[in-house]
């Protein structure tokens, strides 16, 4: 059997994608000390740079400084816009809640990736179909945002591991990702739409800031369930 040709993305998948080498369901970034979470959407210069920059925003918020607690955010596209910055609209979004948007670069979605992500939160589920359909066993680490969220608002955090415990914050991480697997299938969607983030590109300012209400909404109970810190009131 051939192995997969490294760093090849999703826009061109070889014939021999389906028998790429499996790292375990939590991926290589599976070691201790770190927690990987990958935000896709399809150019990576809308959706999934506004989702990264708000997650991080979010952890800072609680944490201070995310990496303290060993989680790195980061995003790609599926036909990733390569080295694009991101949209205007977007930039203004990240203003609108504070995150910074400054330093972003677009990357197209390759396996490496994938193997090194613990989490793959898609901003649709045919997104999350192509992430499933690049191999390394991604399936069970691999969720729309927005299914990712109905899922965790149903794990009792009590369940959880102590984010101040032996194992921390990445300890908690994992085991919220196997949980919220283990509920799939369990608790559907109200409809197909319901697990959709619509892309904005070349829409108005108005729809990228109704996008990304919806990405904030959906990220808060993510986050805190993440960390164990609610988010501040304002």
């Amino acid at each position: 059997m051939r192995a997969p040709e490294p760093g090849r993305g999703i826009a061109g998948r070889s014939e021999t994608a389906e028998h790429s080498v499996s790292f375990g369901s939590l991926g290589a970034a599976g070691a201790p000390g770190s927690f990987r979470i990958l935000h896709v959407s399809t150019g990576n210069v809308c959706r999934s740079p506004i989702t990264e920059r708000l997650t991080r925003h979010a952890l800072a918020d609680r944490l201070g400084d995310p990496l303290t607690g060993g989680l790195v955010v980061e995003s790609a596209g599926t036909w990733g816009h390569e080295g694009a910055p991101m949209e205007t609209n977007a930039e203004a979004v990240l203003a609108d809640f504070g995150a910074d948007a400054s330093g972003f670069v677009g990357r197209e979605l390759l396996d490496d990736h994938v193997i090194r992500a613990d989490l793959v939160l898609t901003a649709t589920r045919d997104h999350r179909a192509q992430v499933i359909s690049m191999g390394h066993s991604a399936g069970l680490r691999t969720f729309t945002l927005k299914e990712f969220t109905r899922l965790v608002r149903a794990i009792d955090p009590a369940t959880l591991p102590d984010p101040d415990g032996t194992d921390g914050i990445v300890e908690r991480a994992r085991a919220l990702v196997r949980a919220a697997a283990a509920l799939r299938g369990w608790l559907l969607a109200p409809s197909a739409e319901a697990d959709e983030v619509y892309d904005p590109y070349g829409a108005p300012l108005p729809f990228f800031r109704s996008v990304g209400g919806e990405i904030q909404t959906a990220l808060e109970p993510v986050v805190t369930a993440l960390t164990g810190v609610p988010a501040a009131r304002a």
